[in-house]
């Protein structure tokens, strides 16, 4: 099963590096430039008493590149990393099979790994967001509990020449973004099939816990149409219905 998602984050925490904070903690005002996917990392569990069905946590990760003025209207360069988490349901079928391939490595292997050999995989699809709003807060006035990263991956901090700093600022940079994804599950059969047009996913991702009502930045987000040319470049309209495409177009097959 495969679903397409359009989350729009509001005021998601940018932890800066920490020349970038020491910017932003003299700052007047901030605008942000960019702010580029770097990684999602999708995690599958299994769901107690709802055999088939699977919880996949996933995670997004960002850099943010802004600008912060300070006192005499002087820009600066500020960036920093973004980290967004979601919790969804989709359906995964039962197997009983376990699967293992050359890749698999039994020096990385653990007792949760061996138990995981027979679960379909969480595949997601995702582009850069769109840039919705971004404003600074004096912490010591702030009225929020925001959530701490407790382990960042070490190839994530990587992308960063600097410390971040996760903590004991002044100032803090928030982010509204716009993102748009495609998440299914995956298992491996063998099956011969007719080739169509690309599939999209009508389904919307539901939250777990449900879906808060959206507003200001988030408004005008929702209005924004499905990428679709994103995730599938080049498509093609169909010459015919995909029923009789067999017989009236010409589809190419395929093993799987």
């Amino acid at each position: 099963m495969s679903c397409c998602d359009k989350d729009c984050i509001e005021d998601l925490r940018v932890y800066l590096t920490r020349d970038s904070q020491a910017l932003l903690d003299r700052a007047v005002t901030a605008r942000v430039r960019t702010v580029d996917l770097l990684y999602v990392d999708p995690t599958v569990e299994n769901v107690p008493y709802n055999s088939g069905n699977y919880a996949v946590t996933i995670t997004y990760y960002y850099k943010v590149v802004g600008d912060a003025t300070l006192e005499g209207n002087r820009p600066a360069t500020i960036y920093g990393l973004a980290v967004f988490t979601k919790r969804i349901l989709l359906y995964g079928g039962t197997g009983c099979a376990k699967v293992f391939t050359s890749r698999d490595s039994t020096g990385c292997m653990d007792k949760g790994s061996v138990f995981r050999c027979n679960m379909p995989r969480a595949v997601v699809e995702a582009v850069d967001p769109m840039m919705l709003g971004a404003k600074i807060q004096d912490v010591s006035s702030a009225c929020r509990c925001d959530t701490d990263v407790d382990d960042i991956p070490d190839g994530i901090l990587a992308c960063f020449d600097d410390e971040l700093v996760l903590g004991g600022e002044q100032q803090r940079l928030y982010v509204t973004i716009g993102q748009f994804s495609i998440i299914r599950m995956e298992r491996d059969t063998q099956l011969l099939i007719p080739c169509f047009d690309y599939c999209v996913p009508t389904k919307e991702c539901s939250d777990v816990a449900g879906i808060d009502a959206a507003e200001d930045a988030c408004d005008m987000f929702s209005q924004v149409e499905f990428p679709v040319d994103e995730f599938f470049p080049g498509r093609n309209e169909s010459c015919v219905d995909p029923a009789q495409s067999c017989n009236r177009c010409k589809a190419g097959y395929q093993t799987t």
